[in-house]
């Protein structure tokens, strides 16, 4: 890996401005007497909001980092103003190499335009020649698997279909640099695989990456730095496994909501609450490999119903389902269930992978 900086951030800053419903209808003179009483009026709290502040960073050639953090910190904002997509308010960023993006869904594509279409389209937005998309566009095609519907409108396309085809054409971009947003989280396991062989590809050429997850396996296989934002400003930036147990820490301390709508009438049996313990007998969201957890299980009954059978099923974020547990299945017969009632699951040593799960209860 080089030492030469591929990018250079200094001190870059993004300001909205929240604007009220009665501002919306000010005339063009009330506003301008509205911010000239702001600046000499002594008002402190105009209502602007700062998305990023004060974000400073160096990446070398070839290096992969990950950004990571809460929902809201700021991570696809960071990546917008490197990408020149949004311009900040503050600071600036210097980027060396020619840069390939896939920052959200269908982005830069016209929807009216067919497949073919928004190849040559989005590839012009990403700093290619006409010839240069033409000489690789059935490798563009294959790479996304989509030669049935590639003269189809794009307004057809499934979200899968869309981010394949993205980021196929900015995988034939041959990027210096590669900003990834979330693209694993639309992708069948078959695609993320061509993410991850495509990035591995990537940094045998020395090729920088960013790459914005969730899913802290993938920044786990593909990262070997993270930078960690809270709030908009850079908290940790290092090694994996620090910035990981920091967005670990403040999952634990997130509130996790609970959907409180009805179930339809039909049903007989309805799960209304759903709790994890840890070991040490509290609430909580984030487990250490290889410990022991219980699932709490709270439900209401409408109508008797004859041995039902509860199954708790971890689902990893790609929607593998990695284990089931069901009360059939371990001999316990709850009889019939008349009144409502609460369950616990005590399971043994947790030895998933490091990843974000959910827990799915059905009752049959």
């Amino acid at each position: 890996m080089s030492n030469t900086s591929s990018i250079v951030v200094e001190g870059l800053g993004k300001r909205y401005q929240i604007v009220t419903p009665a501002s919306q209808h000010l005339s063009l003179q009330q506003q301008l007497v509205q911010r000239v009483k702001g600046v000499f009026g002594g008002q402190q709290d105009r209502g602007d909001f700062w998305a990023l502040r004060d974000v400073s960073f160096r990446i070398a050639h070839g290096e992969n980092v990950g950004i990571i953090g809460l929902n809201g910190a700021g991570k696809s904002t960071l990546l917008k103003m490197l990408s020149r997509i949004v311009e900040p308010s503050a600071g600036h960023a210097t980027l060396r190499g020619r840069l390939g993006a896939l920052l959200e869904v269908g982005t830069g594509f016209a929807l009216e335009l067919s497949g073919r279409d928004n190849v040559f389209l989005y590839g012009s937005i990403l700093g290619m020649k006409r010839e240069e998309v033409r000489r690789k566009f059935d490798a563009i095609v294959e790479f996304a698997g989509i030669e049935r519907h590639i003269d189809v409108a794009v307004k057809r396309y499934s979200s899968g279909m869309y981010v394949r085809l993205a980021f196929a054409v900015a995988a034939h971009l041959d990027p210096e640099i590669l900003f990834l947003d979330e693209v694993l989280a639309v992708g069948d396991l078959a695609f993320q695989r061509k993410v991850f062989e495509f990035a591995k590809s990537l940094q045998q050429r020395d090729a920088t990456i960013l790459f914005v997850s969730h899913n802290m396996f993938s920044i786990k296989t593909m990262c070997e730095r993270v930078i960690y934002l809270r709030n908009g400003a850079v908290e940790y930036d290092g090694p994996v496994d620090g910035g990981i147990e920091l967005y670990e820490r403040d999952c634990r301390l997130a509130v996790v909501s609970w959907d409180g709508a009805g179930p339809p009438e039909t049903w007989t049996v309805f799960v209304d609450r759903c709790e994890l313990v840890g070991s040490d007998g509290r609430l909580k969201t984030v487990f250490d490999f290889g410990e022991r957890m219980k699932v709490r299980l709270g439900f209401q009954v409408r109508r008797p119903i004859d041995s039902p059978n509860f199954m708790v099923s971890f689902v990893r974020s790609d929607g593998v389902t990695c284990c089931t547990y069901s009360t059939e299945a371990d001999g316990l017969d709850l009889g019939t269930l008349s009144e409502d009632g609460s369950l616990e699951l005590d399971l043994p040593p947790m030895k998933l992978t490091a990843e974000m799960y959910s827990v799915h209860v059905t009752v049959r």
